[in-house]
């Protein structure tokens, strides 16, 4: 059996804004490997500094992507499925990592329970949806709901390190989680009531 590539296919998988979403895929193991060093095996306070820079940096190919797509008309159905993916890889691996090392504790962990069993609802309903060929766009909510997400687990990386010279730093992150956890479970409604109409209707 021989398999033939489309180079246009090609050409669209490499396509600048697909290899910004790549550099935030690529960024995960970074960030968390900085974590890990720093709260499971006890290296200095600069690594949760790299680890926040390399966030941010991560984060802001969450913008330039859809930018560059948009301009350029470089947008894609590969890219649309990616881009989620992306911003679910790098909040997920973060929140994890934030549970462990004990930035995240107590009540506030149901704040990241929430968002991570959202997202894990969410991507389950897109596939289903998918093979129904429907599709539920991304509101403007959604948008504001990653930035939220991205913004408060930012100052949660930041932590300890950041209390030093703001003191209130990682209460500011838990308070966001929060906030940024009540709109996921908002946003993820659209998902779930699609998914309900159409599983009644199958």
């Amino acid at each position: 059996m021989t398999t033939t590539t489309n180079p246009a296919s090609s050409a669209r998988a490499f396509a600048l804004p697909n290899l910004l979403t790549y550099a935030r895929i690529g960024a995960v193991p970074i960030v968390v490997a900085c974590m890990y060093f720093q709260a499971i095996l006890g290296y200095g306070l600069w690594l949760r500094w790299v680890a926040l820079f390399i966030f941010i940096a991560a984060g802001l190919t969450d913008v330039l992507d859809g930018y560059v797509a948009r301009t350029y008309g470089q947008q894609s159905s590969f890219g649309r499925m990616l881009d989620p993916i992306a911003d679910k890889l790098l909040v997920s691996s973060c929140l994890l990592m934030l549970a462990a090392d004990g930035t995240i504790r107590g009540w506030a962990l149901w704040a990241a329970i929430v968002i991570l069993c959202r997202e894990i609802l969410v991507s389950g309903l897109r596939e289903y949806l998918a093979e129904l060929r429907v599709t539920v766009k991304v509101t403007q909510l959604a948008k504001y709901k990653t930035f939220l997400q991205l913004l408060a687990v930012g100052f949660l990386i930041a932590g300890e390190a950041g209390d030093t010279i703001l003191p209130i730093t990682t209460d500011i992150g838990v308070g966001l989680l929060w906030f940024s956890a009540l709109l996921t479970l908002y946003t993820g409604w659209d998902y779930f009531r699609a998914g309900v109409q159409h599983l009644i209707k199958d």
